[in-house]
């Protein structure tokens, strides 16, 4: 299975963004999603997670401004981003959690001053 994010790209800081990430197959809707992100010299760090039920859990730093979905006819997860901050600018990876497949090349989002 390959994980394909996309919808990245350069926005000005207050912008908004709507990731999209698309299993190559069917991965069955029982398996909890997240959305990571990768900084320039940083390790990858957890954004936001949605169970199977809907239920949603997301990083303190992105509380309140990112919404995480899914779309399970499509093998399809979401990010909403608004109210864009520079430090939101990374690479933006989505897997299962927990982690059973290969990281995607992800989606680089820069958000500029």
């Amino acid at each position: 299975v390959q994980l394909q994010a996309c919808g990245g790209g350069l926005v000005q800081a207050g912008g908004s963004l709507k990731l999209s990430c698309a299993a190559s197959r069917s991965i069955g809707s029982s398996n909890d999603m997240g959305w990571y992100r990768q900084s320039p010299g940083k390790q990858r760090e957890f954004v936001a997670a949605i169970t199977s039920g809907g239920s949603t859990i997301y990083a303190d730093f992105v509380k309140g401004r990112f919404t995480i979905s899914r779309d399970n006819a499509k093998n399809t997860v979401y990010l909403q981003m608004i109210s864009l901050k520079p430090e939101d600018t990374a690479v933006y990876y989505c897997n299962t959690i927990p982690r059973l497949f290969a990281w995607g090349q992800g989606t680089l989002v820069t958000v500029s001053s």
